[in-house]
Formats: structure tokens, C-alpha cells, sequence
């Protein structure tokens, strides 16, 4: 366990050293913080017609403002999980520091969990600028704060699962913009699966469905947790670190 500690707190350092952090939070700041406002702005404004036309009823700030920004920021995410999982391991490949990583007395398992705790941890420290928004949110409104936790949760745990698949595709490659791109389609393909399920009522078209992450992620948006897709994450982040440790170990007995 301490091997994994050192590795996560020497990835996020080497994070933090570069603008590569600070970039990711000023775009994440700036995207979601327009998003804020416009969802805050909507709801100003039905409130205040509503009321101007004597139509007065009960707004719900959770499914009008939170619920659409916790689908937002999973949108978000999409974009930004490629940019910070493209170089856990294309990197030490490129820069060829792979071999003394793969050579030194720490197992594949450590490595791996260590790089991917770092990735998810700088992912969260992403998220907590959305925090300050909503701590405006509660200043100033009375949201209920349950399915506020439970949505988190549930986009630390899709990008978890994301992360998991981006650190199999940067073992890949050296080349940091593939690892990347990659990364991108297959987030996006496991985001547009449910599409099929739409109009194809097959067995393979109920597989890819289930496959997709909006499924998942959207009881999570509402405020309900459902053990199902904790399992579909936890399964998801099972399998993208297998296929790291199995990447790893073939890049081993090549070396």
C-alpha cells in the first residue's frame, strides 16, 4: 500500500509541476461556470413569468438546475478524462523511463492502481470547482443535498471507469495525442451505445444499451443510488486495470 501511495503522490506532483492541472481547471471553470449560470438564469426566469403571469408553483431547484449541470459535467468529462489519462504511460514510454518502471522491485498491481489513484484524484480536484458554484447554490436557495452526493458519486465513479480504459490505451502507444484520441472514441462510443437501443429491440442492441455509461450515470443525476450501476463501474474499472496488468506484463517479457 505504501508503494501505491508513492506512486499516486509522485504522479499528481508531476501533474501539478506542469500546467497540465491548471489548464484542465480553468477550462473545466470556465465551461461549467457558463453552464451555471445559464442553468441558474433559466430558472430565474420561469420563476419570475410564472409569478408575473399568477401561475405560481413549486420550482425544484434539483431537477431544474443540479440534475442538468451533474449531466453536464459528465459531458464534460468526456473531453477532459482523455487529456488526463493520455500520459500515464505514454509518457514513461516516450521518455523511455518505462524499463526502470517495469525493472524496479514494485508489482505491475502497484503501478497501476497508484497511476490510476492519481488520475482519479486530480479528476476530483477538477470537480471540486463545480463545488464552489453550488456552494452559492445553497447559500442562496434550499436544494436538497442527498442527490447533490449521490451525483458526485456516481461521476467519480464513471470516470473512474473511463480512466481505467484511458490507462490500458496509453500502455499502448508512446505517442501521447493517439493515447488521447483513442481514449476519446471509446469514451464516446460507451456514451452513444444507448442510441441503438432506441430503435433496435435485438438482443446485441439491449447488450450495447447496457453497455453505455449514460445509463448508468443518469439514476445517479436523479439522486438514486442503484447498486447495478455501481457494479457496471466497479466492473468497468475491473476490466480497463486488467487490461493495464496484462499490457504491462506483455511489454515486460518484449523488454
Amino acid at each position: 500500500m505504501t508503494n501505491v501511495i508513492t506512486i499516486c503522490q509522485k504522479e499528481l506532483k508531476s501533474y501539478f509541476s506542469s500546467p497540465i492541472a491548471y489548464l484542465l481547471m480553468a477550462m473545466f471553470a470556465i465551461v461549467f461556470g457558463f453552464f451555471f449560470w445559464n442553468a441558474v438564469g433559466y430558472f430565474v426566469n420561469v420563476s419570475f413569468q410564472s409569478q408575473a403571469m399568477g401561475r405560481s408553483f413549486p420550482m425544484d431547484v434539483n431537477e431544474m438546475i443540479i440534475r442538468p449541470l451533474l449531466m453536464n459535467v459528465s459531458v464534460i468529462g468526456l473531453f477532459l478524462i482523455p487529456l488526463i489519462s493520455m500520459r500515464l504511460f505514454s509518457e514513461e514510454k516516450r521518455s523511455g523511463t518505462i524499463e526502470l518502471l517495469l525493472t524496479s522491485p514494485i508489482h505491475d498491481a502497484e503501478i497501476i492502481i497508484g497511476k490510476w489513484l492519481a488520475a482519479v484524484a486530480l479528476y476530483g480536484c477538477i470537480l471540486l470547482i463545480s463545488g464552489l458554484n453550488f456552494f452559492f447554490l445553497f447559500a442562496y436557495g434550499k436544494p436538497d443535498w442527498k442527490p447533490l452526493v449521490i451525483g458526485y458519486l456516481g461521476l467519480i465513479l464513471q470516470a473512474g471507469a473511463l480512466l481505467a480504459i484511458g490507462a490500458f490505451v496509453s500502455t499502448l502507444t508512446r505517442n501521447q495525442i493517439i493515447a488521447g484520441a483513442v481514449t476519446f472514441s471509446v469514451c464516446l462510443l460507451l456514451w452513444v451505445f444507448e442510441w441503438v437501443a432506441g430503435y433496435e429491440t435485438s438482443t446485441w442492441a439491449a447488450v450495447m444499451g447496457y453497455m453505455s455509461v449514460v445509463r448508468h450515470f443518469e439514476p445517479f443525476s436523479k439522486g438514486v443510488l442503484d447498486t447495478r450501476d455501481a457494479v457496471y463501474f466497479a466492473s468497468m474499472i475491473f476490466l480497463g486495470l486488467f487490461l493495464t496488468a496484462r499490457s504491462l506484463e506483455s511489454l515486460r517479457w518484449r523488454a
